[in-house]
């Protein structure tokens, strides 16, 4: 009986072995097979503010699945050393080629300037930088209130909107966003960047006249073209029309808010049409004994 229960004991114990050595056969096989299909990816270790020229302590090398590997990766921190930051990268974010300025470029200000384009800095107040609103990659229009040429025949002021949909580089010294709204208020100075030819009307209109920035929505990348605006055509006055929604495009605001809506036009009168009277019914007297009554009949 004893040697019975023995030997359960040891078939019992041979079938639990067999059994976890089993287990960690497929536990280290599915290890294997996974540790097969990683690639090393260069990652950034720290934030990495953009215009930064990347050091070795920036970046660091973690395991990646291949099939998630993002295009333009780096597999060693070397590769990226002495390269620029075109965006802001965050702390374990994949660092790709699609991130960087070409090799070559140097740090700052310069290295998130697209090629055929160039930075140009013009004196700003808190009402000209919208009280501290201006923040690097924010879209603006110029505009420019002149005195136009004795000549022309005007003496009055015109304001005009010069340049539209031009992009912020830098407000100040800062081409990233600023960490509070006090260092955002004392900017004395705006970046833009602008093409040669833009560059060119932006200098005329600081130099003749007093420039206004004006915020627009990232999404709004329309262009208006209006006939500018004097003491005349300002003295006319303007109609009331619905304010649009926080954040709407101009193809979900109401119709009569366009401006050809807001021209009044008279309203025609139309003649009142009256109904022609019933036709008249037949009436016959009708005597019932000592009573007398009337009843008509339709023709």
């Amino acid at each position: 009986m004893r040697n019975k229960r023995f030997f359960i004991v040891l078939v019992g114990a041979l079938l639990f072995g067999l059994l976890a050595a089993f287990s960690v056969s497929r536990y280290l096989s599915s290890a294997q097979a996974y540790s097969k299909n990683l690639s090393r990816v260069a990652v950034a270790k720290v934030a990495i503010p953009v215009g930064t020229k990347i050091i070795p302590e920036h970046v660091m090398v973690v395991p990646f699945p291949k099939e998630s590997t993002p295009d333009g990766a780096f597999d060693a921190p070397d590769k990226l050393v002495g390269r620029v930051a075109v965006v802001n990268i965050a702390p374990r974010e994949p660092i790709t080629e699609a991130r960087l300025a070409p090799e070559g470029t140097a740090g700052g200000l310069s290295a998130v300037i697209p090629e055929g384009y160039r930075a140009m800095t013009v004196k700003v107040d808190d009402i000209v930088g919208i009280s501290g609103f201006i923040m690097p990659g924010t879209l603006v229009d110029v505009v420019v209130v002149i005195n136009p040429d004795e000549g022309a025949g005007r003496k009055d002021p015109i304001s005009k909107i010069v340049l539209q949909n031009i992009k912020v580089l830098a407000n100040g010294k800062n081409i990233d966003q600023p960490e509070n709204q006090r260092d955002a208020n004392s900017v004395k100075a705006v970046t833009l960047l602008v093409t040669p030819e833009q560059a060119e009307k932006l200098a005329l209109a600081a130099s003749e006249g007093r420039l206004q920035l004006v915020m627009r929505n990232s999404i709004d990348q329309g262009d208006e073209q209006t006939t500018g605006m004097d003491k005349r055509r300002l003295l006319g006055g303007e109609r009331a029309v619905p304010a649009p929604e926080p954040g709407s495009l101009k193809s979900e605001q109401p119709a009569n808010s366009t401006p050809a809506a807001r021209r009044v036009r008279p309203v025609e009168s139309k003649p009142v049409v009256q109904a022609p009277p019933p036709p008249p019914r037949v009436s016959v007297e009708m005597i019932e004994g000592a009573k007398k009554k009337n009843v008509d009949f339709p023709q």
